[in-house]
Parts: structure tokens; C-alpha cells; sequence
């Protein structure tokens, strides 16, 4: 495995880091690396996992603003529909 720098987690789509951490994972779980690697290994992880995180938080503020807003405009238009049937 190529050793990155922690900087370019932030670039990663949420796919690309899911897909890192599982490699990184496997790698960990073979037991075969030394000491230093596994450290290494388990600090990338946790790179991965924070910004796998970052995604998942993100996706879940975005689905929480569109059914609000889904909500807010559905609450209007019956709103205005008792409002005419009372007319």
C-alpha cells in the first residue's frame, strides 16, 4: 500500500475512502505487517474513517434540509387548501 499523506484524505469522495479503509482494514487484519506499518496502517484508518464520517454527517444534513423543506411546503399547501374550502 502507498503511504499517503494524511492532507489528502480530505480529498477523497466518501466511496474512495470507504474503499481505502476496507483495504486498509484487511491489510491490519492479515497481521502481518510490522509494528511501525500496522501503526501507520491504523492512523490512516482513522483518517479514513473521520472522513468517511465528514460524508455520512454531510449526506445526513442534506436529506434533514429537504424533507424539512418538503414539510414546510406541504404544510403551506394545506394550509391554502383549508383556507379555500373554507372560502
Amino acid at each position: 500500500m502507498a503511504t499517503q499523506s494524511p492532507d489528502d484524505v480530505a480529498n477523497l469522495s466518501y466511496e474512495q475512502a470507504r474503499d481505502e479503509l476496507v483495504k486498509v482494514v484487511g491489510e491490519l487484519e492479515q497481521g502481518s505487517s510490522t509494528l511501525e506499518q500496522s501503526l501507520a496502517l491504523w492512523e490512516r484508518g482513522e483518517a479514513l474513517a473521520g472522513r468517511c464520517e465528514e460524508w455520512l454527517i454531510g449526506a445526513k444534513a442534506r436529506l434533514d434540509a429537504a424533507r424539512a423543506a418538503a414539510a414546510s411546503a406541504g404544510s403551506i399547501g394545506a394550509g391554502d387548501a383549508q383556507g379555500s374550502a373554507s372560502a
